[in-house]
């Protein structure tokens, strides 16, 4: 069987199947290459009254390399815009890369430990300088992959997250969705990463099955003997020191008569906290005695919130634990799980440890386990947006394919949560939020799209003394992604 590839191209565009690796040169695709883009054939000639075909490409990591997923979008859109190329439509297809905030400042962060340096050591500005050098260096590896898969985009209108036309649009957006009350600020169940000290979505985390254990407590009965006790099984001891409650089945005879009654929990100094009956615990679970920590567990958060229960908080942000714990304040979360179970058994507070397997949560980044954590981060209200999604299909406007993912989108929308948009990172969208100097974050806060339109509020408001700050978090990078295909 005898191929051409293309005409004119000499003897290196001939080859037999059986011995393309030899015969084929492949210098042949980057000249092809380079001819298409000189000739401008992939950039449109957009005409009054013309029927454009436009495709904006979900911009990949600047950090990454091709694998399968890239190249199956890079084929399937190539295939799209080079048919309504072919047709005669004038077709844009629009590239670009993601600053890629946690990945991106990853990357650094570790080049820079091996030089024994720390980003802390550095400050913000230099860091974030270093972080514009390594992209300049390096971001355009994935580029020059996609490029060398015949992708016919416009390069000349690539796009990257952070130029200054999408960041004055990442800033637009949040100052009008501010201001149509959809963007708040608040303290709420996060999935937080210890290493990296920063929030992280729940497309960040991934789950994976392995060997623990379950930990049977002795709670003992506030005024009961000495015998009075209830036997709590845990897979996170360590989690007590924030119990605000203990609950067990409101039909669970075995518990029936200790409701209404106070437990004591263990190394704690005495602490009591209320039992309660829910239908949430599950009798068969465990003891099916239910120990409620709100401020580490998103269930139990979830609880606490219905039932008016306050939130402890034992954990700092580097997964160490806090003053709350006692004599176990600043051990790391896992240290102070062996030396409260040892302390446990010596107490006689400890009843067996038993193997079991757990879904561990752990950083698609970092690897290390995620910890549950409320804290003060800012928001984007998601239920009225969600809800003109889902009448988009309900109308018709927006067609689903294949039809039976139809339900798994009307499943997710139907049950989303508020979407966490702000990141403990030094790289990224600096979130457009001045605070006043000496007044409370949470109350006084200016939202603007530029310090100098801030300072100019605050005069306005305080007086022409009054100093402000930023707020020192970034976007989440998946909200500039968005961002980036209205206005592109």
């Amino acid at each position: 069987m005898r191929l051409t590839t293309v005409a004119g191209m000499g003897d290196s565009g001939v080859f037999t199947s059986p011995e393309v690796a030899k015969a084929f040169d492949f210098a042949a695709e980057e000249r092809i290459y380079k001819w298409w883009e000189s000739q401008g054939y992939f950039k449109p000639n957009f005409e009054r009254g013309s029927d454009p075909f436009v495709v904006s490409m979900p911009p990949p990591n600047v950090t990454g390399s091709l694998h399968m997923g890239h190249a199956m979008f890079v084929t399937l859109e190539d295939i799209m815009v080079r048919y309504h190329r072919m047709r005669g439509r004038p077709t844009l297809w629009l590239p670009g890369t993601d600053h890629a905030g946690i990945a991106t400042q990853l990357v650094v962060e570790r080049m820079l430990a091996a030089e024994g340096i720390k980003r802390v050591d550095l400050g913000r500005e230099e860091f974030t300088k270093r972080v514009w050098e390594w992209k300049e260096k390096y971001g355009g590896t994935i580029t020059n992959q996609i490029k060398s898969l015949g992708a016919s985009c416009d390069w000349t209108r690539e796009r990257f997250t952070l130029d200054a036309q999408l960041s004055r649009a990442v800033v637009e957006a949040f100052v009008r969705l501010h201001e149509k009350g959809l963007i708040h600020q608040g303290s709420y169940m996060v999935n937080w990463s210890p290493n990296l000290q920063t929030a992280v979505s729940d497309l960040e985390v991934e789950y994976s099955e392995e060997p623990g254990a379950l930990y049977h407590i002795k709670y003992r009965v506030a005024g009961g003997s000495r015998s009075d006790y209830l036997t709590i099984a845990t897979t996170r001891p360590e989690t007590l020191f924030g119990d605000t409650a203990v609950a067990v089945h409101p039909e669970d005879e075995r518990y029936s008569k200790y409701i209404g009654k106070q437990a004591i929990v263990p190394m704690t100094y005495g602490r009591h906290v209320p039992i309660i009956s829910d239908k949430y615990v599950d009798k068969d679970f465990g003891t099916g005695v239910l120990k409620i920590s709100p401020g580490h567990d998103h269930n139990d958060y979830l609880l606490a919130r219905k039932l008016g229960l306050p939130i402890l908080n034992i954990m700092n942000k580097d997964g160490t634990l806090n003053e709350v714990a006692g004599l176990y304040c600043g051990l790391d979360r896992f240290e102070a799980r062996k030396k409260l179970w040892s302390d446990l058994e010596e107490t006689g507070l400890a009843v067996k440890k038993e193997a079991y397997t757990l879904r561990v949560p752990r950083s698609q980044r970092g690897g290390e386990i995620i910890e549950p954590l409320v804290s003060k981060q800012w928001f984007v209200t998601m239920e009225p947006l969600a809800e003109k999604a889902l009448q988009a299909v309900e109308k018709g406007e927006l067609t689903i394919m294949p039809e039976r993912f139809e339900k798994i989108y009307d499943h997710w929308l139907s049950n989303i949560k508020d979407w966490c948009i702000s990141r403990q990172l030094w790289w990224g969208h600096r979130i457009p939020v001045w605070y006043i100097v000496g007044k409370d974050c949470e109350e006084e806060y200016i939202v603007a799209r530029s310090t100098e339109e801030a300072l100019q509020k605050a005069r306005e408001k305080y007086g022409k003394n009054v100093e402000i700050y930023q707020d020192p978090d970034v976007l989440d990078t998946w909200f500039s992604r968005f961002v980036v295909e209205h206005f592109s």
